[in-house]
């Protein structure tokens, strides 16, 4: 049995994350008033949607279903919330903005020296997600972890040899603000192995999101458990820390207002774009970064390289190629936007409407084929124990193809668990 399908690379945004907590884990967050500000200036206009809405609250904790004094069922914020939303908005209660006082720092930071510090830590990231057979070292033990725990890369089973997956070229193509977070949220799922809190560790999250880019803060008073995380995060690229000795840190512009996601915020550090885009489809891309090459080359052609420019071109080869890989058109115009040359932006609209329209039309061919995950069952010893397994399949609704000459049939991933149990018990028989 195998599965089959490219699987699109989904990113959940602060309440679909928060949503697929437990109650007791969201409790416990909601004792910090830095959390309920953050949850708080996230929300929105979510009472837009009154239904919809009720039930993101509910899943939230931050609404409680009770039953009033008649029994009639009923709904009231969270106390915990409330009383911490209270403190974060009014004041009162215990710092919680790493605010303790620090004499001058001797080796004081700029911004522009946070910037560069944090893409270059971020980048070396992306470069090793680009190459990962290559310099292994480039990249703390931490972040090869996430990376493989998210699915971006993965390893031969008959070597140690890694290699980027459908997922992993869809997360390159992402802006800085979406592949941060995406990293953070997996970064997230494995803290409890590391033998971090995964509360203590959100919580100095929402806190690092309220923090002043090229202000220090005092390390004083964090336990063991937040330093190894803050050493983490310093590897990312979302602190500066000197040394540890030094007591204090940093936070990058890749830590500001992170809970944004892919609502962005401001996350991105500004920065030039390279990109000169013409009608004939060719890209003169004005940079020695191999990293920026590297990702031109995921959906164009190189067709030559100069001392400080690199001209590619797109084709329907090329472009099929990268939708093979699970990336869309619309992720790749994206990509040609954000990264315009300050030029192109004179032009309306900035990607030339000939280059985007065809791009989503070569796109559009392939989407002729319908795809469906799932899951293949095959070298049935019987004719007998294929029609079983078919007949009960479809009945079942979760048969997606069936071939009786070849006694092979495919069954949705959802339905997958019950026809395994069946087939068990069949056998059992």
């Amino acid at each position: 049995m195998s599965t089959f399908g490219t699987q699109t690379l989904t990113c959940k945004n602060l309440q679909d994350y928060l949503r697929s907590l437990t109650k007791d884990v969201l409790d416990r967050l909601y004792r910090h008033p830095a959390t309920c500000l953050a949850v708080f200036r996230d929300l929105g206009d979510i009472a837009a949607e009154h239904r919809q809405g009720t039930q993101v609250l509910l899943d939230m904790a931050i609404w409680q279903e009770v039953n009033d004094h008649h029994g009639n069922l009923a709904i009231r914020l969270s106390n915990t919330f409330r009383d911490n939303l209270k403190v974060a908005i009014l004041g009162g209660g215990k710092p919680w903005t790493m605010s303790a006082a620090l004499d001058s720092d001797p080796h004081q930071r700029d911004v522009e020296f946070l910037d560069k510090y944090a893409m270059d830590r971020w980048e070396s990231v992306l470069q090793f997600l680009v190459q990962p057979g290559q310099g292994q070292t480039a990249i703390s033990r931490d972040a090869m972890r996430t990376l493989l725990h998210a699915g971006l890369i993965e390893s031969s089973d008959e070597s140690d040899n890694m290699q980027i997956t459908s997922s992993g070229f869809q997360f390159l193509l992402l802006d800085t603000a979406s592949q941060v977070w995406f990293f953070i949220l997996k970064y997230l799922e494995t803290v409890t192995e590391r033998g971090l809190s995964l509360v203590a560790c959100l919580t100095f999250l929402f806190k690092l999101s309220f923090s002043i880019l090229g202000k220090d803060y005092s390390m004083e008073g964090m336990d063991n458990e937040l330093l190894t995380f803050l050493q983490h995060l310093r590897e990312f690229g979302l602190v500066y820390l000197r040394k540890r000795s030094s007591g204090r840190f940093y936070p990058t512009r890749l830590a500001l207002n992170i809970t944004a996601g892919q609502n962005k915020g401001n996350i991105d550090v500004p920065k030039q774009g390279y990109l000169v885009i013409e009608t004939n489809y060719r890209i003169y891309a004005y940079t020695v970064s191999e990293l920026q090459i590297a990702l031109l080359s995921i959906f164009s052609d190189i067709e030559g390289r100069f001392p400080n420019m690199v001209v590619t071109s797109v084709s329907r080869g090329s472009v099929r190629r990268a939708l093979l890989k699970g990336i869309g058109a619309e992720q790749i115009i994206s990509f040609l936007r954000q990264h315009c040359h300050p030029q192109m932006f004179k032009n309306n609209p900035v990607v030339p409407r000939t280059v985007a329209d065809q791009i989503k039309l070569w796109e559009l061919e392939r989407e002729r084929l319908e795809f469906n995950e799932g899951v293949l069952y095959k070298d049935f010893m019987s004719v007998h124990d294929f029609s079983l397994l078919s007949n009960f399949a479809s009945s079942k609704g979760v048969l997606i193809y069936s071939d009786e000459k070849q006694r092979t049939m495919v069954v949705t991933k959802k339905g997958h668990p019950a026809i395994k149990l069946f087939w068990k018990e069949a056998q059992a028989k």
